[in-house]
């Protein structure tokens, strides 16, 4: 599609490769940045020759697209003196909508990346290039300003954390830092559609950083901006970015995040709403703000160690966010609503094609978000059948789980840890076996079940206390020795706090980590017509005769006229994949008689 579409046609045009007019937005060149990123995921677990010859080629033409100084911005080398719409006259002179740091920081990312899977350090270099233009041009003496989307912010550090150079570091602390300051930029002319950009709280620049206490403004920006400042705090050990993100992360986890994980409500900027300001049908839910979201959570656990940041993740992951791409994988929705009225469908790509991109850097980069080391510990975070091989303790070791997790509650780890020695285990026990669909009082089971999971040990019973989400196995480990967990499958109707109006005397289902959604295609006398109560016997089986074998929910509900009738509801991230039609997450409540 980034050929199709001209986005790499533009590094040639600026390479001087080919002739033309810059193709498309500005920001186009980010594309081809994420979907190189997630090639680099995808070769460390699939190797593939061709692949990897094809994605040099394009790096060769990024490289010569590149401009002496480093910059590199297509939009504006094709042509100078008349850039691509946004971008202003000169460098740098509207960056409250211009991108161009935008741009640079998926470079970055897609650059360590790419070096780390092949060890190949072209991209790199063309990202140090880079990255040293704006040492060059930004900071407290130089050029006052930052980004209108973040996201170098990341990039800085990665870069930093492979290069370690310290000024790369200092720069993202310095963007982050300058939010809340005068700078250097022109405001947009207010009579241009680029005049959104003037708005400070739409990028987060209406305060400091570190004062910052609500998540307000575009979504995206946002949750970039909070992993950017999670980074930092990490790599500087500056408390008072952590204290500000706690405080975001209480606001947005108790009072503006979707059930499905999702963040972001107003379609018309892509923003955060009002604190409980949840619609469904007129959600937003950007496909990429729920990715940024598990960014931020995920390095919120690294700082941290609690588990309720992975439970965060994990409700993002498995449902706003995959929900993200069809089954198929090459059709995908930018926003993910809640309810529906069979006016959507997934596209091949969009203008605005940020979405498929950062699936595809995002999916093959899932097993890095499954396990965690902190000094000769191991963590299991995620429940996903996979394989590890690391050095734990200075020391290799192999770990196999086999799991069916999500749809099964059953996990077996088998260790080896090479040579006998003692470590500990920490095993996540999951915020919704104790009846905590989410870390707060957004959400909570209406019918709370008694957190009945088990924990076995070369077949023996392990008892112990959960600290910070966590049940710890300490013992001396020796090859084949296996953990057995047990974490309870039931299904439950979920509530939203009173103040969600959307969601008064609505009911939705979770089992697990997955909420459930009831389609028109299931549920033929109408999915808005359909009632939940607490004394529905609804039944999870695997249904091989679905498009969806992984299972489904079944039973007899209530329809309006108080008549039983068949129900039948899919994971919601499955949805929209066969025929247009209705959906809905939050179903009316039919009130219990006492």
């Amino acid at each position: 599609k980034s050929e199709e579409t001209g986005r790499i046609d533009n590094f040639r045009k600026a390479a001087g490769i080919m002739e033309g007019k810059h193709e498309g937005k500005r920001y186009n060149d980010t594309d081809v940045f994420k979907v190189l990123e997630g090639v680099a995921y995808s070769l460390t677990l699939h190797p593939d020759s061709e692949l990897e010859r094809y994605a040099d080629s394009i790096i060769a033409i990024i490289g010569a697209a590149q401009e002496e100084d480093g910059y590199l911005m297509t939009g504006r080398s094709i042509d100078p003196d008349n850039p691509a719409e946004g971008l202003g006259k000169e460098r740098w002179i509207h960056l409250s909508g211009s991108h161009e740091l935008y741009n640079s920081g998926h470079l970055y990312e897609a650059a360590v990346a790419y070096y780390e899977a092949t060890g190949k350090r072209k991209l790199l270099d063309i990202a140090i290039r880079n990255a040293d233009l704006l040492v060059d041009t930004f900071g407290p003496d130089r050029r006052h300003d930052v980004p209108g989307h973040q996201v170098i912010e990341m990039g800085l550090v990665k870069l930093y954390r492979v290069t370690a150079k310290e000024e790369y570091l200092r720069l993202a602390e310095f963007f982050l830092d300058q939010r809340g300051r005068p700078h250097d930029s022109e405001p947009y002319p207010e009579n241009t559609i680029f005049a959104l950009y003037n708005d400070r709280r739409h990028v987060q620049d209406h305060k400091p950083v570190k004062e910052q206490s609500e998540a307000w403004g575009h979504a995206v920006r946002a949750t970039y901006m909070y992993a950017g400042m999670a980074d930092v705090a990490a790599m500087t050990g500056d408390k008072e970015y952590g204290e500000a993100i706690d405080r975001i992360w209480e606001n947005v986890v108790g009072k503006k995040l979707y059930i499905t994980g999702g963040v972001g409500s107003r379609a018309e900027t892509e923003a955060f709403g009002a604190d409980y300001e949840l619609p469904n049908a007129e959600a937003y839910n950007e496909t990429c703000a729920a990715i940024g979201n598990v960014f931020w959570n995920h390095r919120m656990f690294l700082a941290n160690g609690n588990a309720r940041y992975i439970d965060v993740l994990e409700l993002t992951m498995y449902n706003g966010l995959v929900s993200g791409v069809s089954l198929g994988g090459d059709l995908f929705f930018y926003p993910n609503p809640l309810e529906a009225y069979g006016d959507y469908r997934r596209s091949p790509w969009f203008e605005v094609s940020c979405c498929p991109g950062n699936i595809v850097r995002f999916l093959p980069s899932v097993p890095g978000y499954i396990y965690a080391k902190k000094e000769g510990d191991l963590y299991v975070n995620l429940y996903i059948q996979s394989e590890l091989n690391t050095r734990l303790g200075g020391k290799n070791m192999v770990m196999r789980q086999e799991t069916d997790y999500p749809w099964s509650g059953d996990i077996r780890l088998t260790v080896d840890p090479g040579k006998k020695r003692e470590f500990s285990i920490f095993l996540r026990i999951p915020g919704w076996v104790y009846n905590k669909p989410v870390p707060s009082d957004l959400y909570y089971f209406d019918d709370p079940g008694d957190a009945a999971w088990e924990l076995y040990v070369n077949g023996a019973a392990h008892e112990g206390i959960i600290v910070n989400g966590y049940i710890e196995v300490e013992r001396e480990w020796k090859k084949g020795d296996l953990i057995q967990l047990k974490l309870p499958m039931d299904i439950h109707r979920v509530k939203a706090h009173d103040s969600v109006e959307a969601d008064r005397d609505r009911l939705a289902i979770m089992r697990g980590p997955i909420v459930w959604c009831v389609e028109e295609v299931d549920n033929r006398t109408g999915v808005f017509n359909l009632r939940l109560s607490g004394d529905d016997n609804l039944l999870f089986a695997r249904s091989e005769d679905m498009e969806y074998p992984t299972g489904i929910i079944s039973g007899l509900v209530e329809n309006e006229q108080g008549e039983k009738v068949d129900f039948k509801a899919v994971p919601y991230a499955y949805w929209a994949n066969r025929e247009a039609g209705e959906m809905a997450v939050w179903l009316k409540e039919t009130k219990k008689t006492k």
